[in-house]
C-alpha cells in the first residue's frame, strides 16, 4: 500500500494523505494532466473513509495542485518546469479592487480588554522596561510556536524580528540586502510598498500580474534580484498565486541567487479548511524573508509586525542592524503573546474563516 496513515500521529488522516499526495505531485510521480486514483480506490488502499479522501482532494484543489472534472475525477494541474507563460493574460487592466476593510474580522473587544488587564496584573511595572532590540522573547517564542502548528514553519526565536508594522520592516530589509539592488514588485500592488522602497533609495521594477500571479515573461524580463510578493489575496487585485506559480517564484530566486520577500498579510483568513502554504515553507534555498502583521487578524490599530529571516541571515542581521531598538512597547508585545499562547488568537481566526466559508 503506497499511502500509509499513522494512527499514532497528532496529524489528522486527511492531512497526512494530503501531504503525501502533494509530495508525489511535486516530485513528478503524478505529472501534469495525470488523473489521481479514484476516491473509493484510494480509501480502500489507505484504509480510511471516502470522506477523508474527499477532504484531502479538496485541499489539493484549493491550493491549485489538482482540479476536479465532473464525472471524470481529479486531474493534476500543477507543473513547475513547463509553466506556459503564453497562456497567461495581463490582469492589470481588469483588476477588481478588493476591500481593505477590517469589518469582516473584528477581534472581540471583551477578550482584548480582559487580556490587557491580565497582562497589567501579571507583569506590573515590567511593562515600563525597554524592549530587547529584536522584540521580547515572550512574543517571539509565541510566534514560533504558532507558525509551527499553523503553517509548518519551523524556526527559532532568533530568526524573528518584531517591528511597528510591515512598512518599518521593509526599511530594515533594504538595509539588510543593500540599496544597490532592483526590487521587483507586483503591478498592481499596495502602493505603500513601492513608496517605502523608493524612499530608501531603491530602484523598483513593476511586474504585470496575470490571473495566477506575476506573469512569467515579466519574471524573465526583469533584472531584479529581490522579488516582493503577496501570494495570497494580493491587494488590490485579489489574485492568489497557486502552487505552480509559487514554485516558479522559488525557482526564479534560485536561478538568480536572489531573494523573495513574502508579504502574507491576509493569508490566515483563507476560506480553505487548511492554512495556505507559504513560499517560506516550500522553499529549500533559504532565500525567503517572511513578513506578517496583526492588522488584519486583530485590529488596524495594532501596529505590530514581524519578519522571519532565513537561519543563515539571522547572524548577518545581528551584525548589520542589531543595534536598532525595537519600536513596539513591551506591553503590546506581552498582550499579543498572551493572546497567542492562550488560544484566543487562533480561535478568532478560525471563527472568521468559518464565517467566510459560509458567506462564500
Amino acid at each position: 500500500m503506497k499511502y500509509v496513515i499513522d494512527t499514532s500521529s497528532s496529524k489528522t488522516a486527511y492531512m497526512q494523505l494530503y501531504q503525501q499526495l502533494r509530495k508525489d505531485i511535486v516530485d513528478g510521480i503524478y505529472p501534469y494532466g495525470t488523473k489521481l486514483p479514484s476516491k473509493r480506490l484510494l480509501a480502500e488502499e489507505s484504509d480510511v473513509s471516502v470522506i477523508t479522501i474527499e477532504h484531502a482532494y479538496s485541499i489539493l484543489c484549493d491550493e491549485g495542485y489538482v482540479e476536479a472534472k465532473q464525472r471524470s475525477g481529479y486531474f493534476v494541474i500543477y507543473r513547475e518546469s513547463d509553466f506556459i507563460s503564453t497562456a497567461e493574460t495581463d490582469f492589470t487592466e481588469t483588476v477588481h479592487s478588493i476591500s481593505a476593510s477590517h469589518s469582516d474580522s473584528p477581534f472581540p473587544f471583551s477578550v482584548l480588554s480582559k487580556t490587557m488587564r491580565k497582562v497589567l496584573l501579571d507583569y506590573g511595572e515590567s511593562i515600563l522596561v525597554k524592549s530587547p532590540n529584536h522584540g521580547c522573547m515572550e512574543l517571539r517564542g509565541a510566534i514560533c510556536a504558532y507558525l509551527a502548528r499553523s503553517n509548518g514553519i519551523n524556526v527559532t526565536p532568533q530568526q524573528i524580528i518584531i517591528g511597528s508594522g510591515a512598512e518599518y520592516l521593509y526599511s530594515l530589509i533594504v538595509q539588510l540586502l543593500g540599496k544597490n539592488r532592483i526590487f521587483a514588485l507586483e503591478n498592481p500592488s499596495y502602493e505603500q510598498i513601492m513608496r517605502v522602497y523608493r524612499a530608501n533609495g531603491v530602484e523598483c521594477d513593476l511586474l504585470k500580474m496575470g490571473r495566477d500571479g506575476i506573469m512569467s515573461e515579466e519574471l524573465e524580463r526583469t533584472e531584479a534580484s529581490v522579488l516582493h510578493i503577496t501570494p495570497f489575496n494580493s491587494y488590490p487585485s485579489g489574485v492568489t498565486a497557486r502552487a505552480s506559480k509559487r514554485y516558479e517564484y522559488i525557482n526564479w530566486a534560485e536561478k538568480r541567487n536572489g531573494y523573495i520577500i513574502e508579504d502574507n498579510y491576509d493569508s490566515e483568513l483563507t476560506v480553505s479548511t487548511k492554512a495556505e502554504d507559504t513560499v517560506f515553507s516550500l522553499a529549500k534555498n533559504n532565500k525567503v524573508i517572511y513578513i506578517n502583521t496583526f492588522s488584519r487578524t486583530i485590529a488596524p490599530s495594532i501596529r505590530v509586525g514581524y519578519m522571519v529571516l532565513p537561519k543563515q541571515m539571522a547572524d548577518e542581521f545581528e551584525n548589520k542592524l542589531g543595534f536598532y531598538s525595537c519600536t513596539v512597547p513591551v506591553f503590546e508585545q506581552y498582550v499579543l503573546a498572551e493572546l497567542i499562547n492562550n488560544g484566543d488568537f487562533e480561535r478568532n481566526i478560525n471563527r472568521v474563516r468559518r464565517q467566510r466559508r459560509k458567506n462564500k
